[in-house]
């Protein structure tokens, strides 16, 4: 959806009314995708006394699962593939977040964005990270009426961005014991952008971000299912159907193809 384009026609005074068409919404869809960890554990292991922590091995197997699968759904709605709509040999992919951007986008030579919905974007030529990129896209937005809140890079072009010439003549009060060497609030003419490091999008890629109009959409939330035991030895599985809801991709930003080193 996108606000109408803006006017400079007055009307007369006693205007008869013409009535305007209103234009609906368009619906877009993604697939959800299924991703599971497990963990099996003996019956001794389960009965011993695990060194450095008070719970059974089951219990902390599950802890750990919980934790490396919630990493595996921010990977995999944060990358550039396109939808797969799979089929009996084929797993489901959700259409990640690189494939969607159409809009607001900076890409290096030969770079292109996603043709399609099943499509990821052609990578161009990397090139270095730089004030003046990040400045076009973000005019980018401010033209076509978004308003990204947040920037998130990969560790690589963290560290650029806090290298920013901007940063060279501010003024700080610093702590005998500590450096400020970071920044973590970019303010530009057209908006701020809290700056924020991901070790799950790719590195070549910076995200201008609104949160209001993207989400993590679950057709079944994070649960855990008990498989039978064979034998001296019990399994559990945690299971999660997810897919990224991208409500509105222009209201999202994009610096792409960028020098990882």
């Amino acid at each position: 959806e996108a606000l109408p384009a803006v006017s400079t026609s007055p009307e007369l005074e006693g205007f008869e009314l013409s009535r305007t068409a209103t234009t609906p919404t368009t619906r877009l869809s993604n697939n959800c995708q299924i991703q599971k960890r497990d963990a099996t554990v003996t019956g001794s292991q389960q009965a011993s006394n695990p060194a450095g922590r008070g719970s059974g091995e089951m219990a902390h197997q599950m802890a750990l699962a919980s934790k490396a699968l919630k990493r595996d759904v921010e990977k995999n709605i944060s990358i550039q593939n396109g939808l797969v709509a799979g089929d009996a040999t084929t797993a489901r992919k959700t259409r990640a977040w690189e494939s969607w951007m159409t809009t607001n986008v900076s890409r290096g030579s030969g770079g292109g964005n996603a043709a399609a919905a099943t499509d990821a974007p052609t990578d161009g030529v990397q090139r270095p990270f730089t004030e003046a990129l990040l400045k076009t896209v973000m005019q980018s937005c401010y033209t076509s009426g978004a308003e990204p809140s947040m920037l998130v890079v990969g560790p690589v072009n963290k560290g650029k961005v806090s290298a920013f010439t901007g940063r060279a003549s501010a003024r700080q009060n610093i702590d005998a014991t500590a450096i400020q060497a970071s920044v973590s609030m970019y303010a530009s003419d057209f908006g701020d952008l809290k700056v924020m490091p991901s070790r799950w999008i790719r590195e070549r890629s910076a995200l201008l971000i609104d949160p209001e109009y993207a989400a993590v959409g679950f057709f079944r939330n994070f649960q855990q299912v008990q498989i039978a035991n064979i034998g001296d030895a019990a399994t559990r599985m945690l299971v999660v159907e997810f897919g990224l809801e991208m409500r509105n991709e222009a209201a999202m930003g994009i610096v792409a193809d960028l020098d990882i080193t």
